[in-house]
This record gives C-alpha cells, structure tokens and sequence, in this order.
C-alpha cells in the first residue's frame, strides 16, 4: 500500500490496483517452488515489507487464523492478503493469479507423465523421483511436529492422535479424514468439558457413508469428491493430501497405478504454487484435461468461501479456543498421517535401485537439509540415467 499528498498536506493510503494485485500475486504463482514457507516468506515481503498494506502483527495474526482453518493454509494466506488490500474482487483476483501458473504447469507435466505410453526417459524421471516421494513424505511430517508439539496440551493425547493419523493412513483409507474430524473432535470436547453431541456424530456417519457410496458416481463426480476432501478437509500442511487421495486415486477408483500416483506427487512438489494442486494431476489421471480442471475448480473452492465468508472475523478466530482446541486434536492426527503416507508409498516401488534413491533422498533431506525440489529434480536425473542405460523400470 503506498501514500500520497492529500489536499490538506496530509498523507492517506492509495490501494494498489486490481492490476497490480494480479501481477504480483500471479509472480509469486510464477516463482513460489518450495510450498508453504517460500509463499509466506514471499508474501511477508510483498505485503509487509514492500507494500506495507499490512503491519507484521497483522500478517502474524492472518497465518495463525489461516492454520485454524482446513484446507491448504498459504493458498488461503495468499487470497487473504489480497482480499486484505481490494476487497473480494482482490481476493478472487489474487488468489487465481497465484494457482494459475501452477496449475497449468502441472496439466502440462500430467499430460507427459501419465499418459499411457510416455517415452522410456520420462518413466524414468518419474521413477526416480516417485522414489524420493516417500522421503518427502517424512521430512514434511518431521518439519511439523515441534511447533504442533509446542502447543500440546497433553503427551498422552497428542501421542494417540499422531499415532492415530498413522494407523489410519495404513489401514483406513478413505475413511482418514474421518479420524481427522473424531480426533479434532475428541480434544475439543475434553479441553471444553462437552460431548461432541449426537450431531457431530451424524455428521461424521454422513460423511462415511458418502465417503463410500461415492464408488457407484460417474468419474467426473468421483473426481469432485476427491478433490471436495482434499480442500475441505485437509489439517496439517499441504503433505497430508496424500493419505486422503492415494486409496482413493489407485485403489478405489483405479484411475492411476501406484508409480503414476508418485509421478503426480512428485509433480505437485516441483511445481510451483500450491502442493494441494497435486489433485489436478489425478483428476487428469481420472478424466482427462476436464477431470484435472474440475478437480482444481473444486479443491480451491473451500479457501475461497472461507475467505470471501469469514475474513472480517479473522482476528476473532486466531483466539477462538474451540477452532484452537478441534486443531489440537486434529493438527497431530494430520501430522501422523504425512508420517505414515511414507509407508504405502514407500510399497509402491519396485526396483532395488529405487530403494537406493529413497534413502538417499531420506539423508539429503533430514541428515543435509536440502529442499524438497532439488532432491526430486536429482532422483528424477537419476531415473533418466537408469532408463537411458537400459536399467530396469516400473510398468
């Protein structure tokens, strides 16, 4: 936000333009590989430093009630913070320009990776980086757990519900964001000393059931309601997409194999934008360019209602002690979840030296604290280095 001379000698704040909020957001779109701490960072400096459109409590204030919410948490910072300088048509204008460019970046990639026949150097791209996948999978869980860890309110309950995600990632399937939902749930009626009430547990047998009875929909449906749980429903980071989509995406719905699943994380990885956007590329797996476009449309649209509905109560809902509590519960459950996505990930592989990648991934990014991107960019070098001397590579 900049100022200019009033009449009086003065100085009043001038708003940037609707033109101006699309090219600064569409550049963080654009250049935002990393995920959430390279949006918030790019954010802070635009917002904070350079525009100073918002004051630093402000934009703390903006994070922490971002993280209350589910969904993914720097897709709903960004439209917040355009929604903060031009009103809702900012926030609409905003928040497109920065899913956009990623978004289109990985219909591109889906359409090379998963298509049917991709050339032998594109599997094994994928499969050297699919590799790594589970890796990932591990340092974003591991990066979460001292801040969720810190606002403990109790070892033993903030043990179960990590242990809880994690159980239920391996056995449950689709019904993880059910156990997302009960644990939120559970510490919110301790910390308050209510019964979550017959209400919330029909609301939680609904949920099951349309969880499972969604098997019979036509694709396109199908792909609304993956993309529905993913927007709706994910706590914890962008990672915690994983364990809501993979049943669904290769066991459920048999739209990809399980080293095409790898592909798409990895894709939503070393794009830039939102990780979240990884849906995309299994809507275009499932339906073609419609299914990945339907899939986008329908994942960002929880963040845009939160935001648009509720952002004049943003400063309220930091200091909510129900949102703060359901997040106790819920954050740890989600955390346990990214932890034990790693482990059918990690089955999905097939070739020895796709084991070798993952830990060696697994060093350069808990042991050498490399990013994210640049360990997926070198495993998928090495999966072109294998397929190009002839190695061995998943069907």
């Amino acid at each position: 936000m900049t100022e200019a001379p009033n009449d009086g000698g003065t100085r009043r704040h001038v708003s940037p333009s609707l033109l101006t909020v699309l090219r600064e957001w569409g550049r963080i779109g654009c250049i935002g590989f990393g995920g959430p701490p390279t949006h918030i960072r790019l954010l802070r400096e635009l917002c904070v430093e350079r525009q100073a459109s918002m004051s630093p409590a402000e934009f703390e204030d903006a994070i922490a009630a971002c993280n209350l919410l589910p969904g993914p948490a720097s897709t709903q910072l960004a439209i917040f913070c355009a929604w903060r300088i031009h009103g809702c048509r900012g926030a609409l204008v905003g928040g497109l320009a920065f899913i956009v460019p990623g978004l289109v970046l990985i219909l591109v990639l889906s359409t090379l990776f998963l298509t049917r026949a991709p050339p032998q150097w594109i599997v094994g791209a994928g499969a050297g980086a699919g590799a790594a996948v589970a890796a990932v999978a591990v340092s974003a869980g591991r990066s979460l757990v001292a801040p969720s860890w810190a606002r403990r309110q109790s070892r033993c309950r903030w043990a179960g519900y990590l242990a809880a995600g994690a159980l239920a990632t391996a056995t449950l399937g689709p019904f993880i964001a059910v156990v997302l939902l009960a644990c939120g749930m559970i510490e919110l009626s301790i910390r308050h000393a209510a019964s979550p009430g017959s209400s919330r547990l029909r609301s939680v047998v609904l949920l099951t059931g349309l969880t499972t009875a969604s098997h019979d929909a036509g694709a396109l449906f199908n792909v609304g309601w993956v993309a529905f749980k993913v927007g709706a429903l994910a706590y914890g980071g962008g990672f915690v997409i994983i364990p809501l989509m993979q049943n669904d995406a290769v066991d459920h719905f048999h739209w990809m194999s399980g080293a095409q699943f790898l592909n798409a994380v990895a894709l939503g990885q070393v794009t830039p934008g939102p990780v979240v956007q990884t849906v995309a590329a299994v809507g275009y797996a499932a339906a073609g360019l419609g299914g990945g476009l339907i899939a986008a449309a329908i994942v960002f649209l929880p963040s845009f209602a939160f935001v648009l509905i509720g952002a004049r109560h943003f400063d309220r809902l930091r200091g909510d002690a129900r949102a703060i509590a359901f997040l106790g519960g819920s954050g740890p459950a989600a955390i346990g979840a990214i932890f034990g996505s790693a482990i059918p990930l990690a089955r999905a592989l097939t070739e020895p030296w796709q084991y070798v990648v993952l830990a060696a991934a697994l060093v350069a990014l808990i042991a050498v604290h490399r990013g994210a991107v640049s360990v997926l960019i070198a495993a998928g070098v090495i999966g072109v280095i294998v397929a190009s001397s002839g190695g061995p590579l998943p069907h």
